[in-house]
């Protein structure tokens, strides 16, 4: 048989996932709107998850000694050490009771009820209390309120219901310990692309499309894959950082740090690490306003990579901020109450090491915008030369906005401090049904470009320092990359000409058309 093409396999995975989330929706979305329901697919996705890992961890643990979870657990003299070394190498316990397949095994009998789900998710819960896995189990399924009167009147009827979900998730063959793919970050997203209008429109801020994941974190690899920190301090569900850390040399070195300010998708977040084989100890993800309220535990930190897709001009607070280190050093200016795109870069910077690199997602109007974000940008570039690229990408390839956007690359300690990078990479794209993509030959265009530092008609310029000085630390694309296509000149005497022929021929007809109708009599 042909060996399967890995892409192939993962196009097929993706599209069994589809199939069977579009079951479990239209189980759920005549009762609730997307943006409840989906808490409900993905906690039972990554319950799910969480049986396996214990089943195959313990069964691992116990082969040597023939045997497996299910029968040493009914040894009652074995059962303080199988949950003592759980808890030590997977940081949770859930004893067969309360595993995926026990739930499977009941509803198929009809004797299952939402109790022994909130019982199993009490367990994980209270399996890590003094561990040091607490913080991160902590409420994490907060979010899936199994009370709630949409899924049913009574218990009988909620019980019915999240059976059907259960057994749906069973059905997708999916082994999630091995999986290759964000399968929470996919599900979230074909969720949301499908119930745009009930889910809320700011499903760009948890979710960063895998392409423009993958662009980010090529950049932030590109000259060091040996990272041991990264921080994307906007980690809606993680997705960005897991690309990262795929695309590091020793992923189980690196250390993940994230804050999100909305609770359901920092559940989501954690969720997403757990998911994807990253130890407890390994992620440290806070849950408030990174600009109002950053992790006291992550302010001293400078991370070897910095990584975002903030939300774009977002209001924020500058008053109060004069003594903050992290704003304070930019000639006295603040990024504007209406607009915290440059809050967030300054953040970031604070939070850069010196041989690390930062690449972030923004809207286009931080390349040209005057005032206080003038000052901060030409503080940037001139006085700090932190700068090192600026990246046009095309449009509409984020949920929920279709705006074009740009990346920026920042370096305290730069390889060519002598000058800035620009790309024009906005007509490199696949078309998509509702959003554009990009391929993997565009984003290898970009990064091959961005390497070379050569310029490329229409696609790439190399900037002095003193090109930027002379437009004012304008960054705007186009003043750097000229794309303009120039049209043919016209041969007017060669038109002149055509339109002749065609009238010659035109007369032509016209006769043959009058002998036709004298020989039938019109």
């Amino acid at each position: 048989m042909p060996e399967i093409d890995k892409d192939e396999l993962l196009a097929r995975q993706q599209g069994e996932v589809d199939t069977k989330l579009w079951a479990m929706a239209n189980e759920l979305r005549g009762s609730m709107e997307a943006s409840e329901f989906k808490n409900y697919i993905l906690g039972l996705i990554f319950y799910k998850f969480l049986s396996n890992k214990i089943v195959k961890t313990i069964n691992d643990e116990l082969k040597d000694d023939g045997l497996t979870f299910d029968s040493a657990w009914k040894d009652t003299s074995m059962r303080d050490d199988i949950k003592e070394l759980s808890i030590r190498t997977i940081g949770y316990f859930l004893d067969p009771s309360f595993l995926f397949e026990s739930f499977v095994e009941k509803i198929n009998i009809n004797h299952f009820t939402v109790e022994d789900l909130k019982e199993g998710i009490k367990a994980i819960t209270s399996s890590t209390i003094g561990a040091e896995s607490q913080k991160d189990f902590a409420d994490l399924f907060e979010d899936m309120d199994l009370d709630n009167n949409k899924l049913g009147k009574g218990e009988a009827e909620r019980s019915k219901l999240i059976g059907k979900i259960i057994l749906k998730i069973n059905d997708l063959n999916l082994d999630l310990s091995e999986t290759n793919f964000d399968v929470l970050g996919h599900a979230y997203e074909y969720l949301i692309g499908k119930f745009a209008a009930s889910a809320g429109k700011k499903a760009g801020e948890f979710y960063t499309p895998a392409q423009v994941s993958e662009l980010l974190a090529r950049i932030v690899t590109l000259e060091n894959n040996n990272l041991k920190t990264v921080y994307d301090p906007t980690c809606g569900s993680g997705s960005l950082l897991l690309r990262v850390r795929s695309n590091v040399a020793n992923p189980q070195a690196l250390k993940i740090y994230g804050q999100e300010m909305v609770t359901t998708t920092y559940n989501l977040a954690r969720m997403n690490m757990l998911l994807h084989g990253v130890d407890y100890e390994k992620f440290d993800i806070a849950n408030d306003d990174t600009l109002e309220k950053p992790a006291e535990r992550h302010k001293p930190l400078k991370f070897d990579a910095v990584v975002a897709n903030p939300p774009y001009s977002a209001k924020w607070e500058p008053a109060g901020k004069e003594e903050d280190s992290r704003f304070n050093g930019y000639d006295g200016k603040y990024a504007p109450s209406s607009k915290a795109d440059y809050a967030f870069v300054e953040h970031m910077i604070y939070h850069l090491s010196d041989s690390g690199t930062l690449a972030v997602v923004l809207p286009h109007g931080v390349l040209f915008r005057g005032s206080s974000e003038g000052v901060i940008r030409t503080k940037i570039i001139k006085d700090y030369n932190y700068l090192d690229a600026v990246i046009g990408l095309p449009a509409n390839l984020f949920f929920g906005t279709s705006i074009p956007t740009c990346i920026l690359v920042l370096k305290k300690c730069r390889t060519n401090p002598e000058n800035i990078v620009f790309i024009d990479a906005s007509k490199y794209f696949e078309n998509g049904k509702n959003q554009n993509y990009l391929r993997e030959e565009d984003i290898q265009r970009i990064l091959d470009s961005y390497k070379d530092r050569k310029n490329i008609d229409k696609f790439m310029h190399v900037a002095t320092l003193e090109e930027i000085k002379e437009n004012e630390y304008n960054l705007n694309i186009p003043r750097y990359v000229d794309t303009f296509e120039e049209e043919e000149p016209i041969d007017i005497h060669a038109v002149l000409a055509e339109i002749k022929e065609l009238e010659s021929k035109r007369d032509e007809l016209d006769k043959e058309i009058d002998k036709y109708m004298k020989e039938l009599g019109l």
